[in-house]
């Protein structure tokens, strides 16, 4: 379909996604005097559908006045927690970045914990060798830099927002232009995808009901790179509850960094000998090693113990209402957890400014592969690199080109789409933490079996989810396929099955 654009309808900066990312990018660009318009998918209550908003542990930031931690060593635990496939340089740049961002963050509004003098608190977590995790709220942190980017962004006159659901890219012969949506067509100069993840393609995940691989599959439709889906980070500790599905909460990362430990059904320490960091191993090694333990046992679940950690209500007041919602007190009672699909640490290819090599085109956030997290991401750097690369998008959409005023073309990704849970619950079985030739060579035929994926146009919203959660199933089983350093660790126990060295 082509069409004439109005370059006069074009905003300097069209975001899509309302995330740390998305509106990081957009307040920064609003201040640097752009024109700046945000399309969100909506939760249930209205509000943009984040993932942001459900972050617990917090943003992983070096102290510059700590003598015990400096850029360098922050760079060497992301390093040790993502293996060979971390870019140590962009890893350098993005974490340099990012005392300045959090400064910038605090400046807009943001209010973190902070002890008596003063002085930002800090606390540690998983595969770090420092405290250097600043937090709000206790446990709320994403809900704290949600509602001040929120607020930050509705002051600012040249900033519009409004719910909708990109559908499509377009494009003026090899550069993009802007957004079709349900209700229209959206124009930027400078167009960014700040998306999010692809949790859904799980049967239970962490992330909101919106995270469903939308950006990956609207910017590969382009032909952007997109690498490294494969490396899919389980997070050890979502909370166990019988027959759910979908999102369930998640019980952060930092409740092991103040003590807790976890436990199997029969009471013996799941982290004992597996790993020097013991429970505060990087999230890969304890996800496997929590379902080992299952495994072992025969039971669905692990145990997370936080009985020894005083007023863990107080400490922990997000994770205390979800597990007291499931009956349980945790100042008294073992934790139900099972590990669950969290973060999707490969995606859309950027350089340093968040440009994929397609003009025209951005991306930041989960959505993007920046280099940082390699195979698996070190807890709560998540949120600076956001942050970071929101902000270094927000620069270079100052200095983009005219916008053109010919036609426009629209770039759509595949329609071919399979049913929600089927595929869910296929990804699950043989793209999760445990993952095989077999498995994964199974998933690939049935990913392609027209019996299972049904072609067709995408008509509604849901529609259109399951049709790029799809075309990013396909994408991701064949990537983890291909990479077979990935898949040669023996199972105990099964001699026809390997596990995934990263998860």
């Amino acid at each position: 379909m082509t069409t004439g654009a109005d370059p006069r309808e074009a905003a300097d900066l069209l975001v899509v996604g309302a995330g740390v990312a998305g509106l990081t990018a957009a307040v920064a660009a609003a201040d640097a005097g752009l024109t700046v318009t945000v399309l969100f998918k909506p939760s249930t209550g209205g509000a943009p559908s984040t993932s942001t908003a459900y972050a617990q542990g917090g943003i992983a930031v070096v102290d510059p006045t700590d003598p015990d931690d400096s850029i360098d060593r922050h760079v060497a635990d992301t390093v040790a927690a993502g293996g060979p496939l971390v870019d140590v340089v962009a890893s350098r740049s993005i974490l340099a970045d990012g005392p300045a961002a959090v400064d910038r963050l605090i400046s807009w509004g943001a209010e973190f914990d902070r002890r008596s003098d003063g002085a930002l608190k800090r606390t540690r977590e998983g595969g770090h060798t420092v405290s250097r995790i600043i937090h709000a709220g206790g446990d709320a942190t994403g809900a704290e830099v949600q509602r001040a980017l929120t607020a930050a962004a509705r002051s600012r006159p040249s900033l519009t927002a409004r719910p909708a659901q990109a559908i499509a890219l377009l494009a003026d012969g090899d550069r993009i232009v802007g957004v079709r949506t349900a209700e229209g067509d959206v124009y930027g100069r400078t167009v960014l995808l700040a998306t999010g993840g692809a949790g859904h393609l799980f049967s239970s995940t962490t992330n909101p009901l919106g995270a469903t691989g939308d950006g990956i599959a609207l910017a590969e439709a382009a032909g952007a790179d997109v690498r490294e889906l494969e490396f899919v980070q389980f997070h050890p500790t979502m909370l166990y509850t019988p027959g759910a599905r979908g999102r369930r909460p998640l019980i952060s990362e930092a409740v092991r960094g103040e003590g807790a430990h976890l436990v199997d059904a029969n009471g013996a320490a799941v982290m004992d000998g597996v790993h020097p960091m013991g429970d505060l191993a990087p999230r890969d090694v304890v996800a496997r090693a929590v379902t080992e333990a299952m495994e072992r046992t025969g039971a669905p679940c692990a145990y997370l113990d936080a009985t020894m950690i005083p007023d863990v209500a107080h400490r922990f007041p997000t994770v205390t209402e979800a597990v007291r919602a499931a009956g349980l007190d945790p100042q008294t009672d073992l934790i139900p957890v099972v590990p669950g699909a969290h973060y999707l640490c490969g995606g859309v290819v950027t350089d340093l400014h968040g440009a994929t090599g397609v003009p025209g085109l951005y991306a930041a956030g989960e959505v993007a592969r920046t280099g940082l997290h390699g195979a698996n991401r070190l807890a709560s750097n998540s949120l600076l690199e956001a942050l970071v690369m929101g902000l270094r998008v927000a620069t270079a959409a100052q200095t983009a080109a005219p916008f053109p005023a010919g036609p426009v073309r629209e770039i759509a990704p595949p329609q071919a789409r399979a049913q929600r849970d089927a595929l869910q619950d296929a990804m699950t079985r043989s793209c999760g933490v445990r993952r095989s030739v077999d498995g994964l060579t199974g998933l690939t035929a049935l990913l392609a079996d027209p019996a299972f994926v049904a072609d067709g146009p995408a008509v509604s919203s849901r529609d259109r989810e399951d049709a790029v959660l799809t075309a990013v199933a396909r994408r991701m089983a064949g990537q983890a396929l291909a990479r077979q350093d990935s898949v040669t660790e023996p199972v105990p126990g099964r001699h026809d099955a390997v596990v995934e060295v990263r998860s």
